[in-house]
């Protein structure tokens, strides 16, 4: 049967809905590599490490059936709108997003063993970052899934406060390495973990600029620290 308008629109709604369940996974993913450093749990971490598995098939099954969709509309020749084009090829760049974030989460399970040789609890501040980026993920998935520009204009501004928090806990892990307050192991684990949290945001925030793209046709780069809008070069430039 011809791939129609009405069919592919249909199409790209169930993508749009595995996208989210695939958003979702992935915040439980992270949301549970944290709470095992915390808790200094090591069976929860492996629980985290293998979820990545199911992350990473679907991973792969939602690329496949953007490029399947577009193969057969163009095969078809349908007649399909350039925001539909844009939309899938949204789909698939999100989609790698959410999986690079997942394996960044699964670096902080892998932390967990280490981290649990000792008794010291990790830094309170810690958990500021940790459940900064947990929200942020969220707010991501959300921007995309509900077409919002407002929120995705919010996770864009989040990931200064990430980088911000990050350094705040560096600069006082020094202070207390001097001090003689702080194993240098430790600190190790701690600013790897913030790293992991920083990278996490930077994928939010590509998130986040599709999300406003599809939604709004605003183009978004970071440039001299902050968030600029960049115009459209025009159609015959």
């Amino acid at each position: 049967m011809p791939l129609t308008a009405q069919h592919f629109a249909e199409r790209i709604s169930r993508l749009r809905a595995d996208l989210g369940e695939q958003s979702r996974r992935v915040r439980t993913l992270i949301e549970g590599a944290f709470d095992a450093a915390f808790a200094r749990d090591t069976g929860a971490a492996q629980r985290v490490i293998d979820l990545d598995e199911v992350i990473d098939r679907v991973d792969v099954d939602i690329e496949k059936a953007c490029v399947a969709l577009l193969t057969e509309a163009c095969g078809s020749n349908a007649t399909i709108t350039p925001d539909q084009v844009r939309m899938v090829l949204t789909i698939v760049k999100v989609n790698n997003e959410l999986e690079r974030i997942a394996d960044a989460g699964v670096v902080v399970g892998e932390l967990v063993k280490p981290i649990a040789a000792s008794t010291a609890p990790l830094p309170d501040t810690l958990r500021v970052i940790t459940n900064s980026v947990v929200g942020i993920l969220r707010d991501a998935g959300l921007s995309l899934e509900k077409l919002d520009g407002r929120l995705a204009k919010v996770v864009l501004a989040s990931e200064d406060a990430v980088e911000a928090f990050k350094d705040a806990i560096v600069r006082d892990m020094t202070v207390q390495i001097a001090a003689g307050r702080l194993n240098a192991d430790r600190a190790f684990l701690v600013q790897e973990i913030t790293t992991q949290c920083e990278i996490m945001a930077g994928h939010c925030t590509n998130i986040a600029e599709q999300a406003l793209y599809v939604a709004t046709g605003k183009i978004m780069r970071h440039m001299e620290g902050h968030w600029t809008e960049v115009p459209e070069a025009p159609a015959n430039g």
